[in-house]
C-alpha cells in the first residue's frame, strides 16, 4: 500500500496520537507506528479503500497486543506507575510528538485516567471521544460489532464520569504552578496548604531505579511535608526550569546539568488534585531527547 508524503504527514501524528494515549509510552509508540506503516508498506492496498481507518486498526491491535505482554511489567513495576513525559519545545513545531500535544493536550493526567479502563475500552472510548470514529469503523477496528462498541463506550464513559473535569487553560494553570513553586522557595505554608486540594495525590514513579517514594502520598499535609524533604536535600548544582509537559505547564529539575525529574499536575477548580514526579531514568531519556531550550 503506497503512502504519499501528504499522507504520511497527516497519519503518521495521527498514529503517534493514538499509540501514545494507549500505552504512555513514547519509545513504544514510535517503535509500534514504524511497523504498522511498515507492514502497510509490505501488502497490496487496491482493496482497501479508508487508509486511515485500516492503518488505526493495525495501530490499535498491536498496541492492545503490547498491553497484554506489558500487564505484567506493570504489575511487577515497583511504586507508581506514570506516563513518559514529553516536554515541548515551545513554538517549534517541527517533530511529530510536538505536532501532536499541540493539537490535542495530551496531559499526564489524561494518560493516566485512561488506566482506570480496560484495553479494549481504552480503544474504543478513543477513537469515539478523542477521533470521532463512527462505530461502524470502531466495530472494524476492534473486531467487535458495532452494538458491543456502543456499549463498551458507554461503560467506559461511567467509569470516568466520577472524574472531575481536568482544566486546559494553560496560562491559568501556569499562575498556579509558578505559584506553588513560588510558596515552596520561601516556606508560605498557607499558601501551599491553599493550592492544594485537601486529598491531593502525589505519585512519585522511580521505578526501582533511583529513590522514590513507593507508595502514592495522599493528603496535603503529607505531600507537603514529603515534597519540603525533597526541597531541603537538593544539592548546589540543583535548578529547575517551568516547561510545556504535555501541553500543559510543568516543572522540569536538574542535578549537575543533568535532568533529574519531571513533575505535572492535574488542575481542576483551580486547585491541585494531582501531582505526578517522573524520576525513573529509562522514562526520562524520552524526555531528555525532546528537551531543548524555549
Amino acid at each position: 500500500m503506497e503512502i504519499s508524503q501528504e499522507e504520511y504527514k497527516e497519519l503518521n501524528p495521527l498514529l503517534f496520537s493514538l499509540g501514545y494515549r494507549l500505552l504512555g509510552s513514547v519509545a513504544d509508540t514510535e517503535d509500534l507506528v514504524q511497523e504498522t506503516l511498515l507492514k502497510a508498506a509490505q501488502i497490496d492496498g487496491k482493496n482497501i479503500k479508508n487508509k486511515k481507518a485500516y492503518l488505526c486498526k493495525v495501530m490499535t491491535n498491536s498496541c492492545l497486543d503490547h498491553l497484554k505482554s506489558a500487564q505484567h511489567k506493570k504489575e511487577q513495576y515497583v511504586g507508581p506507575w506514570n506516563p513518559e513525559p514529553i516536554i515541548v519545545n515551545q513554538g517549534k513545531f517541527d517533530s511529530t510528538l510536538e505536532v501532536v500535544l499541540n493539537k490535542e493536550g495530551l496531559s499526564i493526567a489524561y494518560l493516566r485516567l485512561m488506566e482506570n479502563l480496560t484495553p479494549h475500552e481504552r480503544a474504543v472510548f478513543l477513537l469515539r471521544e478523542a477521533f470521532d470514529f463512527p462505530y461502524e469503523e470502531i466495530a472494524g477496528v476492534v473486531n467487535k460489532n458495532k452494538d458491543n462498541c456502543r456499549k463498551i463506550f458507554s461503560r467506559a464513559k461511567t467509569k470516568l464520569s466520577t472524574i472531575q473535569e481536568e482544566s486546559l487553560n494553560y496560562e491559568c494553570n501556569k499562575s498556579i504552578v509558578e505559584q506553588f513553586v513560588e510558596a515552596f522557595q520561601h516556606q508560605k505554608t498557607d499558601e501551599l496548604l491553599y493550592l492544594l486540594s485537601d486529598e491531593v495525590i502525589l505519585y512519585s514513579d522511580g521505578g526501582g531505579k533511583v529513590k522514590a517514594a513507593i507508595r502514592p502520598i495522599i493528603a496535603r499535609t503529607n505531600v507537603v511535608r514529603f515534597v519540603s524533604g525533597i526541597v531541603k536535600k537538593v544539592p548546589e548544582s540543583f535548578y529547575y526550569e517551568l516547561k510545556n509537559v504535555n501541553g500543559q505547564p510543568g516543572i522540569v529539575t536538574y542535578v549537575d546539568g543533568n535532568i533529574h525529574s519531571v513533575i505535572s499536575f492535574y488542575i481542576a477548580g483551580e486547585e491541585i488534585k494531582e501531582i505526578y514526579m517522573v524520576l525513573n531514568p529509562e522514562k526520562l531519556k524520552m524526555s531528555t531527547n525532546n528537551l531543548s531550550t524555549n
